[in-house]
């Protein structure tokens, strides 16, 4: 009996489920320190690699800045189409995540093309075509490669004004932290991977996943919010970490106030975290105290590797209200899950 297409369970080909299977923060580090001194930047780079942020920001003019970045992974989910969905949504993000607009992007592929067959590669190329539509970019070709391990993604350019560019840097002591996206992302794209997540909870990750950012972007530049990050691969945690490090504070942050997917706390329990989780968790855990009331799968959801995951706000108090209202008209669900102090920096303290 021959396998077609829809047989393929495509999340049996991958070592890792999404983001989960990026390099650890701790890697990363090591790597970028053996580099060593780099070169003089030029100053019209306006965000290079020094803080770690979404992407890089070059200046065109006083009017216009370009917005660079890239992001590819594994497959995430088992449906082709919906994976190119997931992976081009979640490679846009690091745009809108710059206070951008996305205007251009390339696939990027790597692709086993003896082990899958080519009209899976095309679901795939078609999901993220559809969402870069919704984006309004365009999809202007790429690049693929013979690969044992298939791979999805995008490079993306876009546009920001030089003077209302959002980094993680930018975070002030008083700020209030907004989370626009649900954790446990990383847990439920484990459970698919070993045939343990319920339909409903697969359903709703994936309608999380292929959300586009564009709206929560679009509303904190309407009030002026200067500091902001996504939540993808390094998990709550240790995107909060790197956005308060870059910042030179601290944060306080109450548990019960961050968002997770319904199902994920029961996969978790049930045993369902991923090595991502677990390597960010270990990365993060030196500049993170959690008070006694913090149980043991909350400690590891809030360290989840995310896949598209949500925009981290800091926004100042004063902004708050403003912001509020900016979101909620344009239906984006959010969360007030803690506020930013004065230090030391880096550092976050988890209340229950």
């Amino acid at each position: 009996m021959s396998t077609t297409a829809g047989d393929i369970r495509l999340v049996s080909f991958s070592h890792g489920a999404g983001c989960g299977c990026k390099l650890g923060p701790t890697d990363l580090t090591e790597v970028l320190q053996a580099l060593g001194p780099q070169l003089p930047v030029d100053h019209r780079l306006l965000v290079g690699s020094e803080t770690g942020d979404d992407a890089a920001v070059y200046k065109l003019d006083d009017d216009t800045a370009l917005v660079f970045t890239t992001d590819f992974f594994t497959p995430i989910v088992d449906d082709a189409y919906d994976w190119g969905r997931i992976a081009a949504a979640n490679a846009l993000s690091d745009v809108y995540a710059m206070g951008g607009r996305p205007i251009l992007c390339l696939n990027l592929v790597g692709w086993p093309r003896e082990a899958l067959p080519l009209e899976l590669l095309g679901r795939v190329l078609e999901g993220g075509l559809a969402v870069a539509r919704d984006a309004g970019a365009i999809v202007a070709g790429g690049h693929t490669i013979d690969d044992p391990e298939p791979k999805y993604g995008m490079a993306v350019v876009g546009l920001a004004d030089p003077k209302r560019i959002v980094t993680n840097a930018a975070a002030r002591a008083r700020d209030v932290l907004v989370l626009t996206k649900p954790l446990g992302l990383g847990v439920i794209s484990t459970a698919i991977k070993n045939q343990m997540a319920p339909a409903d909870v697969v359903a709703r990750a994936i309608e999380t996943m292929t959300t586009l950012n564009a709206a929560a972007s679009q509303a904190m530049l309407a009030v002026g919010v200067r500091a902001a990050t996504d939540v993808t691969g390094f998990g709550f945690l240790g995107h909060l970490h790197r956005m308060l490090e870059a910042s030179g504070v601290g944060a306080a942050v109450r548990a019960s106030a961050v968002p997770v997917l319904e199902g994920a706390r029961e996969l978790a329990e049930a045993g369902q975290i991923p090595g991502g989780s677990k390597r960010n968790r270990r990365y993060v855990e030196p500049s993170v105290r959690f008070a006694e009331g913090v149980d043991e799968v909350t400690r590891a959801l809030l360290a989840d590797a995310q896949t598209s995951g949500g925009m981290l706000i800091a926004c100042p108090p004063e902004q708050l209200g403003a912001l509020r209202v900016e979101l909620e008209a344009r239906s984006v669900p959010f969360h007030e899950v803690g506020v930013v102090t004065d230090g030391p920096a880096g550092e976050i303290a988890i209340e229950p």
